[in-house]
């Protein structure tokens, strides 16, 4: 028998109609004589609802009690959806992280799958049973429950089938694929319907919201067969694939971007190699991901360096640099928000040295301030004002030649 994980999120388990549809999706395929291990996030913004509650007694909630609140928003989706199922004549066991065996580092709110143990999924399924398991979940080898942050359930789904070695991992959402561009920023995208693991990965850490990054890259690793596609529209997703099985590579396969972005400067640092090493690391110390990195002389004697971060971590970061202001010895920390991130990916790129320069000649022709530059293999990405990113994907979208003349579904 073939082995399929299939995962869904809040939006497709939001109400009990979507969740009696999300049992029906998953009967229909253990019809096809699948085994089935089926993922799912909390419903709809129950995770919300959770977070604003500790908020109501605390300003600052300690994280332990945070990830064994938050947990229990997956517990009622599983115990749902195995109900729908049992309700259609099927055998299903529903399980939390920890009983599925999901192995994490002890850091809460933030942690990642070590490990996981499949003796108990794997007996289930040998009862033909459905396992139903929670997202976003797991435990420490000190026995604490754990959560895994934002896009959790994705990359729970994943590793489960990198266990598992499931012939397909099937992310379904509230769109129908993986578009060129997030079609409310950039009304003619189109749905592609395939991209490499790379091309995806650069597009899910540069903003696209369809895939977590961390499941992208479990896949890569794993060589899992992904593909994303809707809960609510029955249509051809997204397959997520090795490059060398791509049927073709584009220049520029899809444009990407963040509305969440700060840029602190921290001018004057001494000009030695370990200067660079005590900020970054003393940042790092704090779990604070920096992302785009500019350095430039100060004068002889010091440098600057310009770097980018998630807005949510904007604060902390300054502070941290603040905190040490003795030991990284620098003349003045300056920071800004408002910021959003464009970025163009495609694996074309590597030989073709115009993109570039369209890109820039396009943001430029749009009167689009380009205020950091970051560049790989396969992505060239810009930050600029917040309010100017809307212009900007448009422009590039169109420049690069993606739009489509039909809109393509989005679910």
């Amino acid at each position: 028998m073939r082995l399929v994980v299939q995962k869904f999120g809040g939006s497709s388990v939001s109400s009990v109609e979507h969740i009696r549809m999300v049992a029906q999706r998953v009967a229909q395929t253990y019809a096809q004589g699948n085994q089935c291990v089926v993922t799912v996030s909390a419903m709809g913004k129950t995770t919300d609802q959770l977070v604003s509650l500790a908020g109501e007694l605390s300003d600052h909630p300690p994280q332990r009690e945070m990830d064994v609140l938050l947990t229990t928003g997956e517990q009622v989706s599983i115990a749902l959806l195995s109900m729908a199922l049992q309700e259609k004549g099927l055998k299903a066991h529903p399980m939390t992280g920890w009983q599925a065996g999901i192995q994490t580092s002890p850091i809460h709110g933030r942690a990642r799958i070590e490990g996981i143990d499949t003796q108990r999924i794997r007996h289930c399924l040998e009862q033909d049973e459905i396992v139903v398991v929670a997202g976003f979940q797991g435990v420490s080898e000190e026995g604490e429950i754990t959560t895994l942050g934002r896009g959790g359930s994705d990359t729970t789904a994943v590793a489960l089938a990198a266990a598992l070695r499931a012939d397909r991992c099937e992310i379904y959402t509230d769109v129908t694929g993986v578009f060129t561009a997030d079609p409310r920023m950039a009304p003619l995208a189109g749905k592609l319907q395939e991209i490499s693991f790379e091309e995806m990965l650069e597009l899910a850490n540069l903003g696209a919201g369809v895939l977590h990054p961390r499941s992208v890259e479990c896949a890569m690793i794993h060589k899992v067969p992904l593909v994303v596609r809707s809960s609510f529209v029955d249509e051809e997703g997204t397959w997520v694939k090795e490059a060398e099985k791509m049927k073709e590579e584009l220049n520029v396969r899809g444009i990407a971007h963040d509305l969440h972005v700060a840029r602190i400067k921290v001018l004057g640092l001494p000009n030695q190699s370990q200067a660079l090493t005590k900020l970054f690391s003393k940042l790092a110390d704090h779990h604070i991901n920096v992302d785009m990195i500019v350095t430039s002389e100060h004068d002889d004697e010091r440098i600057d360096v310009a770097f980018s971060v998630h807005e949510d971590e904007w604060k902390q970061a300054c502070g941290v640099i603040e905190s040490c202001a003795t030991e990284l010895d620098y003349i003045k920390v300056l920071s800004e928000t408002n910021l959003a991130k464009v970025s163009v990916v495609g694996a074309g790129m590597v030989t073709n040295p115009g993109v570039a320069a369209k890109m820039f000649t396009s943001l430029s022709d749009a009167g689009v301030r380009i205020k950091m530059v970051s560049t790989s293999e396969i992505k060239i990405s810009c930050v600029i004002p917040w309010d100017q990113a809307k212009d900007a994907v448009q422009e590039l979208h169109s420049a690069f030649g993606l739009d489509v003349k039909e809109k393509a579904s989005v679910g």
